[in-house]
């Protein structure tokens, strides 16, 4: 760092340090915006760096199994030594860090406009990463700055001197330099001050309408490590089979041998055409194949991939549906695509190539269709295909999401949207894969389009208020 701007910066926050609990407390309903969304984004219990993290307030309202601060000004991290004795804080530069733990979340709040540079400071925080690290930023959005120096002259903020005015652009593209790869971007707060009612209104619901939140005067960025390295890992392949007897045999000759191992996983439920019993039939007739049958004591197919899912030995899971409307030789993109690193959650997409005739009926592709829109709104991020069966991830992140599940309780009898939220709340990068869907060759579909799609649609409007309008 240029050594005039870095003693220029530390001066200028060793002079606020005194008034910084002022600033605070005057200005407390943006402060308590910035702890109820990063409180929203990292899992309780992680392994926490703040950079930039002033005399500490935002880490201790965080509820990590370990946190760390570190504060280019010694005045601020003596007085957050003094605040919060249970956190670690240290004075350094961002771009200049000497720690030797690796950290799950790497947060910094308000930071980036005072960096000299900006490239170099998040390439430094990679020797703090995990593969699985995320990295959380918020920053003022540039069409603010004339209302924020205004509100600087009338005494309305804590003077910043921010050097640096970024736009979304700006701060990925920065990132993309720097080896990481963006996962999600968004904005928080159109109203910054207290107005009962409205300003919660305003904020909560107007600011995340489509196109509004561009308006929003904190734009915020998860970002992750881009890490192409290639594993090779055990696989569980999670089969609910529900009157698909016709299909079971062909299954288990068309499904690939994948990585260090291959475990298939049938769940059965009430069956009427013998599908439990050809089942067992295949584990004697094929016994080289690891095949494992189980009965569902519940219902409904997110009931039966759990069952799976908590019996799995495999590194990474794997869901397939039985009618073999995706082909079982696809799950070798899947494998290649997660296990080299090329996504966290790895979910199929039906709508990209062209469909076979009979394999989706027309409300059914509108249905679809709606869905891809909502959720790429409510997760900010592009999905086209929220209910293709087709979806891998890790064991390890799918503990995290079990373990996280009461946010959201348990109100998906499908399983889709009960793994696509969870991968959200935890930021996992959700890459989506094409693949052919082709038209059921045996039996009918478990799919009540009217009844199914109606219950879909009050999972979604349930979604926006735990995900959206948190």
């Amino acid at each position: 760092m240029n050594p005039d701007i870095k003693t220029e910066i530390k001066n200028h926050f060793d002079r606020l340090a005194g008034s910084r609990e002022h600033w605070t407390r005057k200005n407390w309903y943006y402060y308590r915006s910035l702890i109820n969304l990063f409180s929203f984004l990292i899992p309780t219990g992680k392994r926490i760096l703040e950079i930039g993290c002033g005399t500490g307030n935002l880490l201790a309202h965080l509820k990590s199994k370990e946190s760390t601060g570190i504060d280019i000004s010694p005045k601020m991290i003596e007085i957050a030594k003094k605040k919060h004795p249970g956190i670690k804080f240290y004075e350094m530069d961002a771009d200049s860090l000497k720690l030797s733990e690796k950290f799950d979340y790497i947060i910094a709040s308000d930071l980036i406009g005072f960096l000299y540079d900006i490239e170099r400071a998040f390439k430094e925080w990679h020797k703090f990463c995990n593969p699985e690290t995320k990295i959380i930023i918020t920053y003022y959005n540039f069409l603010w700055e004339p209302v924020m120096k205004l509100a600087e002259k009338l005494g309305l903020k804590m003077p910043g001197r921010v050097h640096n005015w970024l736009s979304v652009n700006d701060v990925n593209n920065f990132l993309n330099l720097a080896d990481f790869e963006v996962i999600k971007t968004s904005g928080l707060l159109i109203f910054p001050k207290y107005i009962p009612f409205i300003s919660n209104f305003l904020n909560k619901y107007v600011a995340r309408m489509p196109l509004l939140g561009r308006l929003c005067l904190v734009n915020y960025v998860v970002a992750k490590p881009a890490v192409k390295q290639c594993g090779n890992y055990a696989v569980s392949i999670i089969i609910a089979a529900l009157n698909e007897r016709g299909n079971v045999e062909l299954l288990l000759k068309r499904i690939p041998k994948l990585g260090l191992d291959t475990e298939i996983i049938f769940i059965g439920g009430n069956s009427k055409d013998g599908t439990n019993e050809e089942i067992r039939r295949m584990i004697n007739l094929y016994p080289e194949k690891r095949i494992k049958f189980l009965l569902q004591k519940g219902k409904g197919k997110g009931d039966a991939v759990r069952l799976g899912f908590e019996n799995a030995k495999g590194d990474v899971l794997m869901i397939l549906d039985a009618d073999l409307s995706v082909a079982p030789e696809d799950l070798e993109k899947f494998y290649d695509a997660i296990s080299q690193g090329k996504g966290e959650f790895i979910n199929g997409s039906r709508l990209v190539y062209t469909l076979e005739h009979q394999s989706m009926r027309f409300f059914n592709l509108v249905g679809n269709k709606f869905f891809s829109l909502m959720f790429s709104w409510l997760l900010d991020i592009r999905i086209k295909d929220t209910l293709c069966g087709t979806k891998v991830l890790f064991k390890k992140d799918y503990e995290d999401i079990k373990a996280g599940r009461a946010y959201f309780g348990d109100f998906d009898p499908f399983g889709d949207f009960d793994l696509l939220f969870g991968a959200t709340k935890l930021n996992l990068k959700i890459t989506e894969l094409p693949v052919r869907y082709y038209a059921r060759t045996y039996g009918e579909t478990n799919i009540s389009r009217w009844r199914h799609g109606w219950l879909l649609l009050k999972m979604t409007v349930f979604a926006m208020n735990k995900i959206k309008f948190f």
